[in-house]
């Protein structure tokens, strides 16, 4: 009896391939494709999926499950990995493995499968989600194993099989999308001195291309969720998540070229475009300024952001440690109510009003016009005591040069 193998399916190129391979090495392949907001392109990949071999393919509206429960918590924390990626691709991978799993449970399977490479991050995050869910599974990642070389010999591979693909040599692009954003790499992207073609990206026009004149957009925030965009309330965090990717995305806004630090120890040239994202991150980060206190708030930058970037892109997503920094954000979260306006324009964002009932910006302490409440006699003795260990030091020093 063959072995059964719950494959996680893009529709790509690596995991289209990968469907024939297993099916070649005796499996019985049973696909798994989670709509995590990838876009039209899911239509084909029943078809897709059976004509590369599949016995049963199963594909999942996932949007709001990946909104609320991956992406907001991240937008709490605001993490970015290395202080710039909004983590697109790495969200997705704890919750599709939670999938593989509960499907390999329901379906009996032996294993569950990836697409990952071997030089990649996507295999430790599938991987460690998996075992943390249930560690006597067995994940296979045939592009780890298969002898192809290049995705040169995978596209003729494919069309020896007539397995249907995007991929050309044209336009050799690995594309990863979701509600979060998009990720872009291969191809003339690994030359990093090289500017990025225009037709690499995916849901952003070039900020050269945008509109000549600014916009206006007003974010609202219910205890730390966003609920509203221009006054009109959402139900769905997807819907406005994909409402703002759209706003975003024809101003320009929210494209990243970076090289960063890989988990394998290589550095990665990475294109991100995260047009909803950036927006939802600058309107959070200044609403929860004006609502928490100083010790707080400093506290929450200085620990948090790069703390939980690095767990979600490490593959850590089910442990102890993102439950609690969770659990803190949520606290943090409560008085995170509120309005943020923001301008947009030619591939900037800028936060330009925000408001809110828990504010703890007193226009009469901060106010240099008449209506000035501060004490500011009080000002001198507070200096006075705050200096005093740089006085002494000064002090001390002074003596030891006479």
């Amino acid at each position: 009896m063959a072995k059964r193998v719950i494959l996680a399916y893009s529709g790509g190129l690596d995991t289209s391939v990968i469907v024939r391979w297993l099916t070649e090495k005796g499996y019985e392949v049973i696909t798994y494709t989670a709509d995590v907001g990838q876009g039209e392109e899911l239509e084909e990949i029943p078809q897709k999926a059976r004509a590369s071999g599949a016995v049963e393919v199963i594909v999942e509206d996932v949007r709001e499950e990946f909104a609320r429960d991956f992406c907001l918590p991240t937008l709490r924390a605001l993490a970015l990995y290395e202080g710039r990626y909004p983590l697109t691709a790495s969200l997705s991978r704890p919750l599709i493995s939670r999938k593989l799993v509960q499907l390999a449970e329901r379906f009996g399977a032996d294993c569950v499968a990836h697409g990952s490479t071997g030089k990649g991050n996507d295999q430790v995050r599938f991987e460690l989600s998996v075992w943390a869910l249930n560690p006597d599974l067995e994940v296979i990642a045939p592009v780890r194993e298969w002898s192809f070389r290049s995705r040169e010999e995978q596209i003729e591979y494919a069309r020896k099989h007539g397995i249907p693909v995007r991929v050309t040599r044209e336009k050799p692009y690995s594309i990863d999308r979701n509600l979060w954003g998009v990720s872009i790499e291969c191809g003339p992207l690994e030359d990093p001195w090289r500017e990025p073609p225009e037709d690499a990206y995916q849901i952003t026009v070039s900020p050269e291309e945008a509109p000549g004149e600014p916009e206006l957009i007003t974010i609202g925030f219910r205890e730390g969720v966003p609920v509203s965009l221009n006054g009109e309330n959402y139900t769905l965090l997807s819907r406005l998540i994909e409402d703002l990717n759209a706003v975003a995305g024809r101003h320009g806004v929210g494209r990243i070229d970076m090289v960063e630090n890989r988990l394998v120890g290589i550095k990665s040239r990475e294109i991100y475009e995260a047009p909803g994202a950036t927006l939802l991150y600058e309107a959070y980060r200044d609403l929860l300024s004006l609502v928490t206190d100083r010790f707080t708030y400093h506290y929450f930058l200085s620990h948090v952001p790069h703390e939980y970037a690095k767990l979600v892109y490490e593959g850590l997503w089910f442990t102890p440690l993102r439950e609690a920094l969770d659990a803190f954000n949520r606290e943090l979260s409560r008085y995170v109510t509120g309005e943020v306006r923001l301008r947009l324009f030619r591939g900037q964002v800028s936060v330009v009003g925000r408001r809110s009932p828990f504010s703890l910006y007193s226009e009469s302490l901060a106010t240099y016009s008449e209506e000035d409440a501060f004490d500011h006699l009080a000002g001198a003795k507070f200096t006075k005591i705050w200096g005093l260990p740089l006085r002494t030091l000064g002090s001390v020093r002074r003596r030891g040069q006479s």
